[in-house]
């Protein structure tokens, strides 16, 4: 059975699968990736974890994977192959591409960043699907965006594009690790929430989901934490759709597992702020941390296919 492997390379863990042509997951697997013994084991992780999923295609499919995708954070040189820097893996420069394509006996390899990844897999077979334009913004410890146009992923003349999580939103607001003060990141992320119901519950404990939870059940405190984070987060939002427009807002991460509790307040925040601009439908993300693996099976396809055609 033809398939093609995907690799989807987070800061704690790394989600794989073996994926058919009509983008099936065949066989899914998970591993940790280990960060604690730094980055060479980590790139020695993938290679390994890599070539286990190529053997198990070829014992189980009776052949070879055709191709494979990964995705990984930071910044990334899709073109050129080169995971240029993760701050959370501790690379720079590593020629991932090159390495994956000789560990697995000389397939090609595609190679994306990790958001703009999932965002492929959402617009084309998720909450985006039918949707000309899209932005797909993924609220977890950051929060980055996935330009979406005509099936395909806007990376940007350097490849930064997308990066809402750094317009600045309160110019009084926390320093931001890009050296910027009060950006949408720092107010309204998951780890911007959970610092915050942190700091108001006084359980150091808590998170954002404890947040949640506490809105939920009509907690006061919460109802705030939560509340300047979603009106952080509209600002954020309509400064991105009167740049781009998209037809379909999808939001996922951490933060939209609150569901409703996050929708509709949002949503109503949004719609307050427009003025002159078109409302895109405001919808969860529907792979949920599946996203960024079907996103590299895509990739791995679409390089074959362009092979094919070129």
């Amino acid at each position: 059975m033809k398939h093609v492997i995907a690799l989807d390379v987070g800061g704690t863990g790394m989600k794989a699968a073996l994926v058919g042509a009509d983008g099936t997951l065949l066989y899914e697997a998970r591993r940790a990736t280990g960060r604690k013994r730094g980055p060479d084991a980590v790139v020695e992780s993938i290679l390994a974890f890599a070539a286990e999923l190529r053997a198990y295609g070829e014992e189980h499919f009776g052949e070879s994977a055709l191709a494979a995708g990964v995705a990984v954070p930071g910044i990334v040189d899709a073109e050129q192959g080169i995971a240029v820097y993760a701050a959370n893996l501790g690379w720079r420069d590593v020629p991932l591409r090159a390495l994956l394509g000789e560990r697995l006996g000389g397939i090609p390899v595609a190679l994306g960043h990790d958001v703009r990844t999932g965002g492929l897999a959402e617009g084309r077979i998720g909450a985006g699907l039918g949707a000309d334009r899209f932005l797909f913004i993924p609220l977890g410890t950051g929060i980055a965006g996935a330009i979406g146009i005509g099936g395909t992923i806007e990376a940007g003349a350097h490849g930064y594009a997308g990066e809402i999580g750094h317009i600045v939103i309160r110019p009084d607001g926390p320093d931001c690790g890009c050296g910027q003060r009060g950006c949408l990141e720092t107010l309204a992320s998951a780890a911007a929430v959970t610092r915050a119901w942190a700091a108001a519950s006084g359980d150091p404990d808590a998170d954002a989901a404890d947040c949640a939870k506490a809105v939920e059940s009509g907690d006061l405190a919460a109802a705030e934490v939560w509340r300047d984070a979603v009106d952080a987060l509209a600002a954020g939002l309509v400064t991105a759709l009167t740049l781009l427009d998209p037809r379909t807002l999808i939001i996922g991460g951490g933060l939209a597992e609150a569901g409703e509790t996050l929708f509709t307040p949002l949503r109503a925040a949004v719609e307050e702020r427009v003025t002159f601009q078109k409302l895109p439908n405001i919808v969860p993300a529907a792979l949920g941390d599946t996203a960024g693996c079907l996103g590299a099976g895509l990739l791995a396809w679409d390089l074959l296919s362009t092979e094919v055609s070129a």
